[in-house]
């Protein structure tokens, strides 16, 4: 498929160097090293990065190899947003003591769903009740994949996940996904984004605007996780793309408490066309379709709502 005239412009505008340099050790098709790829590319060189435990940390970061190109933590699966704000308040220490040259940098923290929604929620939530100027970034591929595929807080009901297996008496995970970006616009900062790897200026162009933004940013990225979905390597982005237009994941940004829809599908796909080949939904019977679609339906209306208003 060719790309219309505002991608290939978008194109020719995206920065060549990688940050996030190649030669990782992530499964063949992860969304999410793509996810982290684009994220680095739009925040350019003078970037540090606080990274949780999880999948991108164990990939691309074990002795003697690495593929940062930044400035670069591992720290505990709690702990990513707590040391990105100590490195903000610190270099703003050091830059007015005249330690450190005064010029622009990125603070941005970065987890999974399970570092996010789950061990380091507090954390984050004193990030950004503090208000300071950082940069969250969420990468969702709804399960602990990198320790064997566990459930989550982010883990659709109905998924089947090693410790919410599906079975005769169990329909899997039995709880609805916690929704962290609204989460974050309850804290009532500047600037909340969903973006997707399947759209990769859509989800540029959103990690620009937070570098921009006066105070604290979360950027929710859903990033399909082909072993843990149990769809084929190859296929990321096109399910990255039937999540969006299905309205499973709408792409929208919050500015200072105006929602606004960055993606409306031109055809709005029913929730079949999405879970249909995961093998993570394969045990669904049809009521069970159906309630999934219905609550799909009312979530993405909410939302849409908002923008309208």
């Amino acid at each position: 498929m060719g790309m219309d005239k505002y991608n290939v412009f978008a194109a020719a505008l995206v920065e060549k160097a990688e940050y996030f340099a190649p030669g990782h050790r992530a499964c063949q098709g992860c969304a999410e090293a793509l996810a982290v790829r684009l994220v680095m590319k739009a925040l350019g060189r003078d970037t540090i990065v606080a990274m949780s435990t999880g999948c991108m940390e164990i990939v691309s970061s074990p002795l003697p190899t690495t593929s940062w190109n930044v400035p670069w933590i591992h720290v505990a699966f709690e702990n990513s947003s707590a040391v990105i704000s100590g490195c903000a308040v610190g270099m703003k220490a050091l830059m007015r003591k005249g330690r450190v040259e005064k010029r622009d940098i990125n603070f941005v923290a970065m987890g999974g769903d399970g570092a996010t929604a789950d061990i380091g929620m507090g954390q984050l939530s004193g990030m950004m009740e503090r208000g300071h100027k950082a940069i969250y970034v969420c990468y969702d591929n709804e399960a602990y994949m990198n320790t064997g595929i566990q459930r989550s807080s982010s883990t659709p009901w109905g998924a089947s996940t090693t410790t919410s297996p599906a079975g005769s008496e169990s329909i899997g995970q039995n709880t609805n996904k916690k929704n962290m970006p609204q989460i974050a616009v309850a804290h009532d900062i500047p600037y909340v984004a969903t973006a997707c790897s399947s759209y990769p200026f859509d989800l540029m162009e959103k990690v620009k605007k937070a570098t921009t933004i006066n105070g604290a940013s979360y950027i929710h990225v859903l990033s399909v996780c082909p072993t843990g979905w149990r769809i084929p390597f190859d296929e990321s982005i096109k399910y990255g793309r039937l999540a969006v237009n299905s309205g499973v994941f709408p792409l929208y940004e919050v500015v200072n408490g105006k929602y606004r829809m960055t993606h409306k599908p031109e055809k709005f796909l029913p929730i079949t066309a999405y879970m249909k080949g995961q093998g993570r939904f394969r045990h669904l019977k049809d009521t069970d379709i159906e309630r999934i679609q219905q609550k799909v339906l009312d979530d993405y209306n909410k939302i849409l709502k908002r923008c309208e208003e």
